[in-house]
């Protein structure tokens, strides 16, 4: 499938709508964690002369609140290009985590890690780390700071939509206070429980793991060196990902009955649980921040578009964390989406028109069931303890690891670099 033919940036011919002042704005989005003001602000640097908005469940505080609450993000090297062009990273550069060293490996609970079987190094790309951990606090302030004060871009908290409707020239929705909002395009950001496709029918395919994740940050020791480390215990994975400092973020898969159970201990007895799984490479070990519980599933909407609608993000698909791919694919849709939009703005055509959105389904479906599919069979072939499937499963990443090619390439697609980019993971204007 082609990337579509666009104008050249900054080409903008006037719109072909004579509807466009009925509509309080071009493009609703409706969610204000990171993906939703992420695709505001690509839309609105465009050039395209489009007006946005974006609607938000929660009040501003709680998005600007500066207390550290333990939840990161691994950001693959694409993600921060995108950042980078939307003119975001610079204002948290400061505060990330350069990934320099990926190591993979076996564990069981009381024995550590196995000596590893997979080693990603940085030095072995020319682009520089692979990516970086960045809290969640400082990632959503800067983008609520953007967007706050950009021109096109119109914010509003504690907007709640309850209802949707479709008409032939625009799209309207119902908010719970009772005012209405029309658009010509209206965009889901809001999770994987997306109010959004519901409204629209849109169902979704998938499935739970009984598993859950438990995520946290810890203080330790010891320096970690900006290693990443990935844990294939019989349960689940255990990630331990490099924060600034001596501090990490942590992601544990278990079995959904023995998480709960580890989740409601206290904080001493839930260190406790942690610390025969996790080992002493990093000293002794201390909680930082809260606590959370996710469970984990498959979750795929069978079409990312609808009339005159798009879903990105986890309200188009969800996966298992066991790539840390979540959120980086989550800014993939964003560049695609943003510049498909854009040029077909560009062009005079209906924004809205399924033939503009069909481009963008058509160029993010393919990539999505792929990564789907590839970490459905990763946990399915490293979630267990079947010493045969072990053997293999580390020969395989034994010589992954061994053939510089290879290594390389699989490197390159951890830190997004590989397929048909859109022209924000290159690092490039829309």
């Amino acid at each position: 499938m082609g990337r579509p033919t666009l104008l050249p940036h900054g080409q903008s011919p006037p719109m072909a709508h004579n509807s466009r002042m009925t509509h309080d704005t071009d493009i609703l989005i409706v969610g204000g964690g990171l993906n939703g003001p992420a695709l505001a602000l690509a839309l609105a640097q465009a050039q395209a002369g489009l007006r946005i908005a974006v609607l938000d469940a929660l009040p501003t505080d709680m998005r600007k609140d500066p207390e550290f609450d333990g939840r990161s993000y691994a950001l693959a090297l694409g993600s921060s290009r995108v950042l980078s062009a939307l003119g975001i990273w610079d204002k948290v550069a400061d505060h990330a985590q350069p990934i320099l060293q990926v190591k993979a490996s076996d564990g069981r609970a009381g024995e550590g890690a196995a000596p590893f079987f997979l080693h990603f190094d940085a030095a072995e790309l020319e682009e520089g780390p692979m990516g970086h951990m960045l809290e969640d606090r400082y990632l959503r302030r800067a983008l609520l700071d953007a967007i706050t004060v950009h021109p096109q871009i119109t914010h509003h908290a504690q907007a709640r939509v309850t209802a949707q409707s479709t008409e032939a020239q625009g799209i309207t929705v119902t908010l719970e206070d009772g005012r209405e909002m029309t658009a010509r395009l209206l965009i889901g950001c809001d999770g994987r429980d997306s109010g959004t496709a519901q409204r629209a029918g849109i169902r979704r395919t998938g499935w739970y793991y009984g598993q859950t994740a438990l995520v946290c940050a810890i203080d330790h020791a010891l320096p970690h060196h900006g290693i990443a480390h990935q844990f294939f215990m019989p349960a689940g994975p255990l990630a331990i990902l490099p924060l600034p400092g001596n501090r990490s973020s942590i992601v544990w898969s278990e079995r959904t009955e023995q998480a709960d159970a580890i989740h409601a201990l206290s904080d001493a007895d839930y260190l406790n649980a942690l610390r025969p799984r996790f080992g002493d490479f990093l000293g002794e070990i201390a909680l930082a921040g809260a606590r959370y519980a996710y469970p984990l599933k498959l979750t795929i909407a069978n079409s990312f578009i609808g009339p005159r609608l798009a879903l990105v993000g986890d309200a188009a698909h969800g996966m298992h964390p066991i790539a840390g791919q979540g959120f980086n694919f989550g800014l993939r849709d964003v560049a695609a989406l943003a510049e498909v939009i854009a040029g077909a703005a560009r062009r005079g055509e209906d924004i809205a028109n399924p033939l503009v959105l069909e481009r963008y389904q058509q160029w993010r479906r393919f990539d999505t069931m792929i990564m789907a599919v590839g970490t459905d069979s990763v946990n399915r072939l490293f979630s267990n303890d079947n010493a045969l499937l072990r053997g293999l499963r580390d020969l395989g990443m034994g010589a992954v690891s061994a053939l510089p090619p290879l290594r390389r390439r699989f490197m390159r697609e951890a830190a997004g670099l590989t397929g048909e980019l859109p022209r924000l993971m290159r690092g490039l204007p829309v």
